[in-house]
């Protein structure tokens, strides 16, 4: 009793929760409970000794790691501490200083093991939308911005939805930046890429045949944000598990018999409609209720053109610094190019366009341009945001110069005036 409130009275100043169990039952009573992320034991207990004690909670699924008190450190003990994954000893006796030291060890090493564990992870997803954020400042794209805001101080799930390419898993990440998890992990994952059983290992986490606990994504996620892409693709099985979660913030891992307590946010992402899905059986109700609590649909490129000219500099400084190179001109005609184009793609296609021009080093015939205004005069230039405003908004009038003067809010005359001053070519659009 004076050992465990000896540490006790260390640990609390330091620690989010510290407990107590003056046997190996009540330290199981509390596991099953509570979520900790360590465990300090005795190895001489009355009932059975703190070996036998790890090796029953593992099968139970005991994802915490273990810091081992023992006055004998014999070759015998050690090796066995070893294979049950102890993250290190406690000689007795110890003093204070030991104690914190032990611990702060052991979660560093936990917290570096997970953090190579999410590496690997990402590495298999794309590195450019890891570092990308939202950006555009048409009226579409700054609604998606004021809603993001809102979003960024609750902990409610979001359901990211639009076409493919639209940038939802760019504005998932834009959230979790401006969130107060922000200093937390956020995990993505691709659903289609996982199959059913695959899908449950991964994120659920497992108890393998050896009695060796295996942290999934959730787990790993802990804390911050779990981002389901192409969440449409889930195996119902999984979705069914997934419900659970959600409701329950208590996960169990495959071959386990306890529940793992979380701090997830959950981000949902498809470019499906869900409704439709769930009709038709592939979908659970349920689950689409539950995750459809606050939908932000991305808006296509097609409807904020007027981003293109800022989203093709920034992807085309990405792409020339990636590389080394100096960036390639963009003219105020390839400029008027790249805004015309009706980006069936959406903003990785006008990505890849950008990149596969830096490779080859030049701009395909359909954008190419030989205009003589460069850099932030051809960007920036009143004239030509006028113009390539009044162009894009003819071509989504499919050339009707009166629909366009009235979305325009001007006249007719200003329509026909301005495009006399740009020539016959004004009326040849990209496609």
């Amino acid at each position: 009793m004076g050992m465990r409130h000896f540490i006790s009275k260390v640990l609390e100043p330091l620690s989010k929760r510290v407990m107590q169990a003056s046997s190996a039952k009540e330290a199981t009573t509390l596991l099953d409970a509570h979520h900790f992320d360590l465990v300090i034991i005795d190895n001489l207990m009355p009932e059975k000794n703190g070996l036998e004690w790890i090796t029953e909670q593992r099968k139970l699924g005991l994802f915490a790691d273990v810091i081992l008190m023992t006055a004998y450190a014999d070759i015998e003990t050690a090796i066995e501490a070893l294979r049950l994954g102890v993250a290190d000893f406690l000689l007795k006796p110890f003093r204070a200083n030991q104690v914190v030291n032990a611990i702060a060890g052991a979660l560093d090493k936990r917290f570096l093991r997970r953090d190579n564990d999410l590496l690997r992870h990402a590495l298999g997803f794309d590195a450019q939308q890891q570092n990308l954020r939202l950006l555009g400042t048409s009226l579409p794209i700054r609604e998606v911005s004021s809603t993001l805001t809102k979003l960024a101080t609750v902990a409610t799930s979001v359901l990211f939805t639009g076409e493919s390419g639209t940038g939802k898993e760019v504005a998932a990440r834009t959230l979790h930046s401006i969130s107060d998890r922000r200093s937390s992990p956020f995990v993505a994952v691709n659903c289609a890429a996982l199959s059913e059983e695959g899908a449950i290992d991964q994120l659920f986490g497992r108890v393998d045949a050896q009695d060796r606990v295996h942290e999934g994504l959730m787990q790993m996620a802990d804390g911050g944000v779990l981002f389901l892409d192409e969440v449409a693709e889930l195996p119902l099985t999984v979705q069914a598990a997934l419900l659970r979660v959600i409701e329950d913030k208590k996960l169990r891992p495959r071959g386990a018999s306890r529940d793992v307590t979380l701090n997830l946010r959950f981000f949902f992402a498809t470019n499906r409609d869900l409704q439709t899905e769930v009709e038709h059986g592939r979908f659970r109700s349920d689950l689409y209720h539950r995750i459809n609590v606050v939908e932000l649909r991305m808006p296509p490129l097609r409807d904020r053109r007027e981003d293109v000219v800022e989203l093709a500099n920034m992807f085309m400084t990405q792409y020339c610094a990636e590389i080394g190179r100096a960036p390639m001109d963009l003219d105020q005609e390839t400029l008027l190019n790249l805004t015309r184009h009706t980006w069936p793609g959406n903003v990785r296609e006008l990505r890849n366009v950008i990149e596969r021009s830096v490779i080859l080093g030049d701009f395909p015939a359909e954008f190419k341009g030989e205009g003589e205004i460069y850099g932030a005069a051809a960007r920036e230039s009143l004239d030509l945001v006028v113009q390539r405003h009044i162009l894009t908004t003819l071509d989504e009038c499919n050339g009707n110069r009166a629909e366009t003067a009235r979305r325009l809010g001007v006249s007719r005359k200003t329509v026909d005036r301005k495009l006399q001053e740009w020539g016959k070519e004004a009326m040849s659009p990209s496609q």
